[in-house]
């Protein structure tokens, strides 16, 4: 196993520069997940860090050792691709053996390391199938079998659970976490899916137009997000964000009409458009509070998503209570004050400031 180190890596396309001076460190054993929007970097961070895709700038360590020249074979490490790739015309245990074949590895030992991968992934009694004969789920075991039987010091998963169904997903998620729980390996994992990072990660990098916009454990970014981006990307439903004025009176005036509760800004400084944030789940429903109009009441079962008019905008609430409220009602809402966030609207950047009171 080995730590990952990037030192000011850049990426160009010709003139056009696609990752920007991105540093981080990965632990020895430890789980990062690159996520982000389509386009955002993440997967040419990673093939980059695999060898498969040329360094503009910078440095990629892993362990000790600059590894921008060497090929991808001599860096120690295996990758899980989205497609499952498995040879068609060889069984599941030819095809987790292959690679060793590859490398002349002595067949008992390829039997050896194919028959432990298989026990860890329960794919025992699969070995004779063919790809044809397995479902998507056992596919996608098989590669991560291909992996595993190589013993890398680093697993690199580029997106594998997107071809899967939602149901297959949720469960896959769990088995890739439990095999690096018993493994301990160095992992980098790339995804597109908040929730998959938020679940899986020790670590969550989100990126954005190839910059790093926050490092941290998944409840450090949902918490505490260091700018919009951050604060728009993580979390389902995302937070809210209403735009408007912080005022003298320690109230917040919302474009379009109303007024949310704050408090007092740290820096002194009163931007003249400021973005007020809250999740749904940090605010309730009261008799005295904050009025709003229902617009639309969405249950799911374990909880009822409301989204409603505050101004010009809407604001949406998650109830794990049964609340009976309907389209076109007025209804009150009050806000942990402890958990909103206030944004420069220009910069995006989080503001500091001092909540007078716990909730209003």
């Amino acid at each position: 196993m080995a730590n990952i180190t990037l030192n000011n890596i850049q990426k160009r396309f010709g003139d056009e520069e696609v990752i920007h001076g991105v540093d981080f460190e990965i632990k020895d054993g430890e789980f990062v997940i690159l996520v982000g929007p389509s386009g955002c970097g993440k997967s040419t961070l990673l093939r980059m860090i695999a060898g498969l895709e040329s360094i503009s700038g910078g440095d990629v360590l892993i362990g000790d050792k600059v590894v921008n020249d060497m090929p991808p074979k001599a860096r120690d490490i295996a990758m899980v691709f989205q497609s499952y790739a498995l040879y068609p015309h060889m069984t599941v245990a030819e095809n987790m053996g292959f690679s060793l074949k590859l490398s002349k590895v002595d067949k008992a030992q390829i039997q050896e390391k194919v028959n432990a991968a298989a026990d860890i992934l329960n794919l025992g009694a699969l070995l004779k199938r063919y790809p044809r004969e397995l479902s998507g789920g056992q596919r996608q075991r098989v590669a991560m079998g291909r992996a595993i039987v190589r013993d890398p010091q680093v697993f690199l998963f580029d997106e594998p659970l997107s071809n899967l169904d939602a149901k297959l997903r949720v469960s896959m998620r769990t088995e890739i976490k439990e095999l690096h729980q018993r493994l301990k390996t160095t992992t980098v994992y790339v995804t597109h899916d908040q929730i998959e990072a938020m679940t899986m990660a020790d670590r969550i990098v989100v990126l954005h137009e190839g910059y790093v916009q926050q490092m941290g454990t998944p409840l450090e970014l949902y918490d505490s997000p260091a700018n919009l981006f951050v604060a728009s990307f993580m979390g389902s439903p995302g937070m809210n964000l209403i735009h408007g004025w912080p005022k003298e009176d320690g109230r917040f005036e919302v474009r379009g009409g109303g007024h949310l509760p704050m408090g007092e800004l740290e820096t002194g400084k009163r931007p003249s458009d400021t973005i007020y944030g809250i999740r749904p789940e940090d605010i309730t429903l009261t008799d005295e509070g904050v009025p709003v109009e229902v617009i639309s009441v969405e249950p799911t079962g374990a909880e009822i998503h409301v989204v409603a008019r505050l101004g010009d905008q809407h604001i949406t609430v998650v109830f794990r209570e049964r609340h009976d409220v309907h389209p076109g009602e007025t209804i009150h809402l009050a806000l942990d004050l402890d958990k909103v966030h206030l944004f420069d609207a220009d910069s995006g950047e989080r503001i500091a400031w001092h909540p007078t009171t716990r909730a209003a």
